[in-house]
């Protein structure tokens, strides 16, 4: 098929092999540098620094020195898993660069020596010319030499799925700072797709100098930002290792002095030290996150690093970009619109849905166009006539000029040359020879379909009498057949999931790399009512300082650079902001990794992306976001409340492990007792907490403050009180059973009864803060009734089997014995109920009026 070309220019033969040669050994392959990895070794060896995991390891051998195997065993295990998170944290980021690497090394045909050799892609130099055709991915940065109609795909560092057109260069340098997007550039970048067209370019930039070889370089240099929850999670573990360090020392001494044996105050020391050791709060952490990475993938979302779903749970500010988050990323035909305004709206992609009068402007639009396209316009336009086309052969293509911004191709049926040409509007009523009141009336047409955030093609065709074709499409006499309007659907979940986000405080910042009209087109329609749109160029122009303020308002970034959206990011979280962030293609990965919750699509997002990324949607779906953020909050209350339970659990235990040395009773509670406690307040903190559903306002309260204690002074405040009458509970019937002289054996079977039947009541009063006592007894959990029945079980067991009995150094109890530790654990739960009253407000993080956001309201 003869296309329409200009002269071209002269190609030299490129380099020689030996030139070739010596740029590759002094440059380097044309691949991302490897990055040094630590060993194994010295993985493990930065991990033991950690205090939680030295306390952990620490109970395990108090555990395993006390022939506790299983405990042992079991803070061994989650010592192991610390070890295996860091190793995988890792190779997490060398996956992200070898990603990069697949990504910017493919292989290339370059001229050398004057012939053409296909090589690998590694071995491409600085200097070469490497040869471009449809469907190659572009092996090198490179300034086009010569180039014939070439559209490119660079979604990969744009985040834009519309091809660019390029042109040759006329004389230009490649610039360092060019940037990949925007149309009649002369440069080309390592990664785009070419998809339609052709060339030949000279390679300016390899490996680590190309646009996505800067990408990866930045991608290594960001640290992960340690989730603010394991960071408290950390204090507070050394806060109670630290707090029971000291009681058990006071317990040993004050043993010896008082009761004048070593190894009894040595062995209550033991038993006391067990009773306060903190494993609790790593076993229910990594439980919690690992559950909710269970249940957060029931919904296709998958979970990279498991610390990013509570973390969600907090965030303040969404940034999502618009391509294939909030929009379809697939162009459809929009609007159809004839010369005398008649406007048709395809319902479908078909087609069914072109109406008789306007089938003429699509069948010409649609032989304005390539054959076996790779172009989504030109696509969807195919897609509403499949047999425009029919018979007729291709005989010219009139390609894109400079000047002249419309393309033409020439087709024969039954003898008769047809020729449809489609491009900018302007272009085509040049070629049309519109003017006067024609061309205003065309221009308010085009207008009208900007402002909605439309692309906007002319249509026109012609007839050729006969002879040889004109050299120009210029010199055909065309038709104007009317205007095409394009748009990316908005997914349609994507309105009630921006509700939901902004009812529960959430701000959603839009930044894209598309132009203001089509950002404020689709932000409307997502709902996000920008008060302002800040583009690229107005962005440089502004400190950071202007840019949180500016970020502070309803505003969507339009035009933005990939290092832009890392300075977005940067901005808003040096501003206090806990910061997510949704991206799907390399330029993205700075962003992703940098923000607190990096959020990746896994249906078309990139390796680099996803890799860089917290969490990936595998559907794309942005609803899915929200699911992320209810159960993040979820798992944030759950976790206070089980925190909550834990603090208040401490209390009577270790005031028991001390009772007998002010009150000169014998020592009560041994290893044995205590380890069966920690069977019981583990699986409950663990499973019965983590199964609680959501609260009903999960979703109508702001985020918390990010500067927030995971135990603020109120939480605190409430589990010492829920300790302190548990304390008085289980002392007060210790003390009453001895004065009436009931046996040691009778009297630790009592009281351990009543401190488990305490537990279990403080069980029912920690699962809601804001609930009623009646949702608490009757909201379903059925882990909790199988930990309940199991703990029955248990205890009855210890009293009608004589060695479990002996084991426990229990005596028999009686039904008053019984009736009396219901009695405990019932006054305990009517009690701390009723001291809920004046304390929910604090404990709910609300102020006392119950104020909460709403759809209408700012996040901030």
């Amino acid at each position: 098929m003869p296309i329409d070309t200009q002269p071209a220019p002269i190609i030299p033969d490129g380099l020689n092999a030996a030139e070739a040669a010596r740029r590759l050994q002094a440059e380097g392959f044309n691949e991302l540098p490897q990055t040094g990895t630590r060993s194994i070794l010295r993985l493990i060896a930065d991990v033991l620094k950690e205090p939680m995991l030295l306390l952990l390891l620490t109970g395990a051998g108090i555990y395993l020195a006390l022939g506790d195997t299983a405990e042992a065993v079991l803070l061994g295990v989650f010592a192991s898993a610390s070890v295996l998170i860091t190793i995988v944290q890792e190779a997490r980021t060398e996956r992200v660069l070898e990603s990069l690497r697949d990504l910017s090394s493919p292989r290339a045909l370059v001229i050398r020596d004057g012939e053409r050799v296909r090589i690998a892609g590694r071995e491409v130099v600085r200097g070469d010319l490497i040869v471009l055709a449809e469907g190659d991915r572009v092996a090198a940065d490179a300034m086009l030499r010569q180039c014939d109609d070439l559209l490119t795909d660079e979604s990969l560092l744009t985040g834009e799925s519309v091809p660019v057109r390029k042109r040759p260069a006329a004389g230009e340098a490649m610039d360092a700072t060019a940037v990949a997007g925007g149309d009649d550039l002369p440069f080309v970048f390592s990664g785009s797709l070419v998809v339609r067209g052709g060339g030949i370019a000279e390679v300016t930039a390899t490996g680590p100098r190309t646009a996505i070889g800067r990408i990866g370089q930045s991608v290594s240099a960001l640290e992960t930002e340690t989730p603010r929850l394991r960071q408290q999670t950390r204090r507070l573990v050394m806060a109670f290792a630290i707090g029971g360090a000291v009681v058990v020392a006071i317990t040993v001494v004050l043993y010896a002095l008082y009761r004048g044996g070593w190894l009894e105050g040595l062995l209550a020391g033991i038993a006391l030290g067990m009773s306060m050791l903190p494993e609790e709060f790593p076993v229910v952490l990594t439980v919690f996150l690992a559950m909710g990475a269970w249940r957060i993938s029931q919904a296709r979302v998958l979970t990279r690093r498991a610390a990013a779903i509570e973390s969600l749970g907090a965030a303040t500010v969404l940034c999502t970009d618009k391509t294939g988050t909030l929009t379809q990323n697939r162009m459809m035909v929009a609007r159809l619109v004839r010369p005398d305004g008649a406007m048709l709206r395809p319902a479908t992609a078909s087609s069914d849905a072109v109406t008789a009068e306007f089938r003429d402007l699509v069948a010409a639009a649609v032989l304005a166009c390539d054959p076996q396209s790779h172009d989504p316009m030109e696509k969807a336009l195919q897609a509403l006539d499949t047999d425009a086309t029919g018979d007729a052969a291709l005989q010219r293509r009139y390609g894109l000029r400079p000047d002249l911004l419309a393309m033409t191709n020439v087709w024969s049926r039954n003898g008769v040359l047809m020729a449809a040409a489609k491009g900018a509007p302007e272009a085509i009523a040049t070629l049309c020879g519109l003017g006067g009141t024609e061309l205003i009336e065309l221009q308010a047409g085009i207008e009208t379909l900007a402002a909605e955030g439309l692309r906007v093609l002319g249509v026109a065709r012609a007839r050729w009498g006969g002879g040889a074709l004109p050299e120009t499409q210029q010199d055909l006499a065309f038709t104007f057949c009317g205007l095409v309007g394009f748009a990316d659907p908005l997914r349609a979940e994507v309105p009630s999931a921006v509700a939901e986000c902004r009812s529960a405080g959430i701000r959603i910042i839009m930044i894209t790399g598309d132009y203001p009209a089509t950002a404020a087109a689709i932000a409307r329609q997502a709902g996000l009512d920008p008060e302002r749109i800040i583009t690229g160029p107005e962005l440089a122009e502004l400190d950071d300082d202007a840019l949180a303020q500016a970020a502070r308002t309803p505003t969507a970034f339009a035009r933005i650079m990939p290092e832009q959206k890392l300075r977005i990011v940067s901005a808003l979280k040096a501003d206090g902001e806990i910061v997510a962030m949704t991206g799907d293609g390399v330029n993205d990965a700075p962003s992703l990794k940098a923000a607190h919750i990096g959020i990746a699509m896994g249906g078309r997002g990139t390796d680099v992306a996803r890799e860089a990324a917290a969490i990936v949607l595998l559907d794309d779906d942005f609803g899915s976001i929200v699911k992320a953020v209810r159960l993040g909050r979820r798992i944030y209350d759950n976790l206070r409340k089980a925190m909550s339970f834990i603090l208040a659990v401490h209390f009577p235990i270790a005031g028991l492990a001390l009772l007998p040395l002010v009150t000169g009773l014998p020592l009560l509670l041994g290893p044995v007792h205590i380890a069966f406690l920690e069977m019981i307040i583990d699986p409950v903190c663990s499973l019965v907490f983590e199964a609680e559903t959501e609260e009903d306002d999960v979703m109508r309260r702001p985020p918390r403050d990010p500067q927030e204690p995971l135990l603020p002074r109120p939480l605190v405040l409430w589990g010492a009180l829920q300790g302190f009458l548990a304390i008085l509970t289980t002392g007060g019937v210790l003390l009453l059973a001895h004065r009436n002289g009931m046996p040691d054996d009778e009297l630790r079977a009592l009281v351990f009864f009543t401190l488990v039947s305490v537990i279990v009541s403080l069980i029912f009063v920690n699962r809601s803060f804001s609930s009623s006592l009646r949702d608490a007894l009757l909201r379903p959990n059925r882990v909790l009734l199988l930990v309940i029945a199991i703990v029955i079980a248990v205890l009855a067991t210890s009293l009608t089997a004589p060695p479990v009995a002996a084991l426990f150094k229990f005596g028999p109890l009686h039904a008053d014995d019984l009736a009396l530790t219901a009695a405990a654990a019932i006054s305990t739960l009517i009690v701390l109920e009723l001291s809920k009253f004046p304390l929910r407000a604090a404990l709910t993080r609300r102020p006392a009026g119950g104020t909460q956001v709403n759809a209408a309201s700012p996040a901030r």
